[in-house]
């Protein structure tokens, strides 16, 4: 077969359902970074890929999305007694209710002080000032000092990089440079944080002592050898908990993209009454894009009802075609918040952060924190009055991640 890499990365989230659509029931063969490539979606599929017999991680992901998203040495490259070691402390940082009420609580008094802040300007960026607003939240939520200067210059280069990691993973050209720059500067600023913290309370001090914040439970974490992380290694996890955070910006300027396109939901949203912020987010996140799919390696050979998947060859679950599969969702390409009104979706049913189980498996942990930050933003968005301008809101599918070109530029806000 052709090398399916560069119509990927031309057509990016529509590549693989229309090869699934032209191809019919049952998986998809392509090859994809040189390598044979078997694409599944839906419940089972799920199952499937996240058992650690089926599919491993180890040496799976490209150093080009290492170097910008991850981060080399990051719990997502681990398999095995090392990647559950490492996981529990994701889990504990990331599932622990009290730790997410206490960050959507701070996402909350940033809302509060920055949307004042939004009605003395004549115009605003919401993608801009939204991952600002998630960037000081999660700081200082996680343990990470932000200088408080008058023009909030250390948090405004500190959201500008954790965006752009996020921004340049599948893509070439600059914005792909900037990600690598971006990660590079703070991962050397969190390495250094990281030492000075070890030796002002010492390691054997600081190992018996609850850890207070992210950044302390990462700096005295120690893996499955009992060793702990190296300070570069512990940069790259602590990011991996701010990281994600601010990337909730997406689906938040979703969510202003979705009440301007159906304006009659915005009441409803803002009074939140029976959960419906958590229904309304948990169908931004099916309806639209962010992660196209994710893949691992067979580690052996392999058989997935009756096809056979060859050792070494890659595994692709497809996230944003089993979110848009109309065997699984009906009328997928309609944005409607009613399906999950009452009812929280299957654990391998909407699989936008992937699948399985976040506990033992490679499902990303952050999912609670994503529902709460959103569901805490969301109707105070309903609730903020402003006008939105002409602008270029459409939400190229060849853009990986994509988001409305023009950032959402409101104005009048009050």
């Amino acid at each position: 077969m052709l090398d399916s890499t560069l119509p990927f990365l031309s057509r990016g989230y529509a590549w693989l359902p229309d090869l699934s659509r032209r191809k019919g029931p049952g998986p998809v063969r392509t090859r994809l970074l040189g390598k044979p490539a078997i694409a599944l979606r839906g419940p089972a599929a799920v199952t499937f890929f996240y058992d650690e017999n089926h599919v491993r991680r180890r040496t799976a992901l490209p150093e080009p999305v290492l170097s910008t998203l991850f981060g080399k040495g990051a719990v997502h490259t681990l398999d095995g007694s090392q990647h559950r070691g490492r996981k529990a402390l994701f889990v504990s940082l990331l599932k622990d209710a009290s730790g997410v009420a206490r960050l959507a609580q701070q996402v909350a008094e940033e809302w509060e002080r920055s949307s004042k802040e939004w009605t003395r300007r004549p115009q605003v960026t919401l993608f801009d000032e939204v991952s600002l607003l998630i960037t000081r939240a999660v700081c200082r939520w996680a343990g990470v000092p932000l200088a408080e200067r008058p023009d909030d210059d250390e948090a405004r280069c500190t959201a500008r990089d954790l965006v752009a990691m996020v921004d340049g993973f599948a893509t070439a050209g600059p914005r792909h440079w900037r990600a690598r720059r971006a990660r590079r500067r703070q991962e050397e600023r969190l390495a250094a944080l990281v030492e000075e913290l070890r030796a002002e309370e010492g390691t054997a001090s600081a190992d018996g002592a609850r850890p207070d914040s992210a950044v302390r439970a990462v700096a005295v974490h120690r893996d499955a050898d009992g060793e702990l992380l190296d300070p570069r290694t512990a940069a790259v996890e602590i990011l991996n908990v701010i990281r994600p955070t601010v990337a909730v910006t997406w689906y938040t300027v979703f969510g202003a993209h979705a009440l301007h396109r159906h304006p009659a939901l915005r009441q409803r949203l803002a009074q939140d009454r029976d959960g419906y912020a958590r229904a309304f987010a948990h169908e931004l996140r099916r309806f639209y894009p962010f992660a196209p799919f994710v893949a691992g390696l067979a580690p052996e050979d392999l058989e997935w009802h009756g096809d056979a998947v060859p050792e070494g060859s890659l595994v692709l679950l497809d996230l944003y075609g089993q979110n848009h599969d109309p065997e699984l969702w009906h009328d997928p390409y309609l944005f409607d918040p009613e399906r999950f009104v009452g009812r929280e979706p299957g654990r391998d049913e909407l699989v936008p952060q992937g699948g399985g189980d976040a506990s033992e498996g490679h499902r990303c942990p952050g999912e609670d924190i994503t529902l709460a930050v959103l569901s805490t933003l969301l109707p105070r968005l309903a609730r903020l009055e402003y006008d939105v301008p002409d602008q270029d809101l459409r939400i190229p599918l060849n853009r990986m991640p994509t988001r409305p070109r023009s950032g959402f530029v409101i104005t009048a806000a009050h």
